[in-house]
């Protein structure tokens, strides 16, 4: 539908109940790569909102200036709750690390083990909170897990 056909007061409201971002019940969790995002991140919500609030009171200024203000509280949340972690090396799969699996079928994947708002499987990084990580977590080298109902052998482990 386009936007002539709509009334002023639906746009006001589509704006103003803008839901807010979901934030993870889980520890926040991050490397040192990851506050760095989290602060560009934080930055840009910034940016933003203040360019929404320069734009003045035009309808699709209105859904600039609400999405602005979401992604600024949620930014201003996760940097406020970070917590950065430097894990000790221990020889154990612990956050931050870099981790090589063989499947049963022999193929090998290396994922690494980082905050939920860093993760990005596509990139190989996956969230400390994800099966897979919380599967890896702890273990050696040479050790097996259990992912996926598959079982996966740690053929290396590359520290944070």
């Amino acid at each position: 539908m386009s936007v002539a056909f709509t009334r002023e007061e639906d746009l006001e409201a589509t704006a103003a109940d803008l839901p807010d971002r979901p934030i993870s019940p889980h520890p926040n969790l991050v490397t040192p790569q990851g506050l760095a995002q989290i602060e560009a991140a934080l930055a840009a919500a910034r940016a933003a909102y203040t360019a929404a609030q320069a734009a003045g009171s035009i309808e699709a200024d209105r859904t600039a200036m609400a999405r602005a203000t979401r992604d600024l509280r949620y930014w201003s949340a996760r940097r406020s709750t970070a917590q950065l972690v430097e894990a000790p090396a221990d020889g154990r799969v612990r956050f931050g690390d870099t981790v090589t699996i063989e499947r049963e079928d022999g193929r090998t994947q290396t994922w690494r083990i980082v905050g939920e708002d860093e993760a990005d499987p596509a990139q190989g990084s996956v969230s400390h909170v994800s099966p897979l990580a919380r599967a890896l977590m702890g273990k050696r080298e040479g050790e097996e897990a259990t992912v996926a109902g598959q079982s996966v052998e740690i053929v290396a482990i590359q520290e944070g």
